[in-house]
């Protein structure tokens, strides 16, 4: 049974009138029950992410600005990015929560996991917040699982419209943690090139599939598949974490790659056969980027409906 991650506190992250705000995962939550997915999910209960957890990525300096910016009632940290006075709370629980679903994942209690979070994580540095991003969620669950528990080959794949620069940087010469992104450029964070390929040791375990916009859909999904599988042959992963990212969707206001909501279906059928391929499908997805709030919800369901009903179709 799929494990499905959601916290009320994550409403608490207030944004005022940003597009990362808590409509769009309330939107989210409210779709999922009304189609009567969140009852046939595991609904675990855990604790927020430790300090020792959190700092395997990020460094003490960082998080001690965050908990001083939370607790003189928040802020801007830059031109994209704010607090409120309980936004490193929420941030906290949602890296307890990818925490905890690897944990589980490896455990053998399920397969796969979606963690419904905010505020998302992919661009946060080791040592400042940016795009919206506070703590690097995808990076602490990759830390849990070869820190706690000593595997040596990680996958991070992030089909957000955005590439993941945060999780690159964090990463990039890292040799145990492999890093695919495809991604629209040019655009921001303005990097992620293709010669973007990792740096000492762990030259190669980076890959990046820019995307240009107005690039047909299927010629996309055809890219993703080839490049993602040629990339994981080549460093086949024991644990599969998704930055999964739902921004590049047609009606985005913020990113956009054309795609319609059908397009996710394809996305986790592709990611679901890479994890059969290689690590007796385990995945373990945690929500990016996605800003209008019905075609967010829309696509979330489906594809989220797409890893449960392979559950169904193999027996696990």
């Amino acid at each position: 049974m799929t494990l499905l991650y959601y916290d009320p506190v994550y409403m608490q992250h207030r944004t005022g009138r940003h597009p990362e705000s808590a409509e769009r995962l309330q939107t989210v939550v409210r779709h999922l029950h009304f189609v009567g997915l969140d009852s046939l999910c595991d609904r675990p209960g855990w604790e927020p992410a430790s300090r020792l957890q959190v700092e395997r990525v990020h460094t003490a300096e960082y998080l001690n600005q965050l908990s001083q910016t939370q607790d003189a009632g928040g802020g801007w940290l830059d031109e994209d990015t704010v607090m409120s006075d309980q936004s490193l709370v929420a941030a906290l629980k949602a890296s307890g929560a990818v925490c905890d679903a690897v944990d589980r994942v490896i455990a053998g209690d399920a397969k796969t996991a979606m963690c419904l979070s905010r505020p998302p994580g992919h661009h946060a540095l080791a040592d400042r917040a940016m795009g919206f991003c506070l703590i690097n969620h995808v990076a602490v669950a990759a830390r849990q699982a070869t820190a706690r528990h000593q595997m040596n080959r990680v996958m991070i794949v992030d089909f957000d419209v955005h590439h993941g620069n945060g999780t690159q940087d964090l990463f990039y010469d890292d040799e145990q943690i492999a890093f695919f992104s495809m991604h629209r450029s040019p655009f921001y964070p303005h990097t992620g090139r293709e010669d973007e390929t990792g740096t000492g040791p762990a030259l190669g375990t980076t890959c990046n599939a820019p995307v240009m916009f107005g690039t047909p859909r299927q010629t996309q999904m055809e890219t993703f598949a080839a490049k993602l599988q040629d990339f994981a042959s080549r460093h086949p992963p024991e644990l599969i974490i998704v930055s999964a990212g739902f921004d590049s969707h047609r009606n985005d206001p913020v990113g956009s790659l054309g795609w319609e909501t059908d397009d996710y279906q394809t996305i986790a059928e592709t990611i679901l056969d890479l994890a059969h391929t290689h690590c007796e499908g385990k995945v373990i997805s945690v929500l990016e980027g996605g800003y209008d709030p019905t075609a967010l919800s829309d696509s979330v369901t489906l594809y989220l409906e797409t890893f449960m009903d392979d559950e169904h179709r193999r027996g696990t």
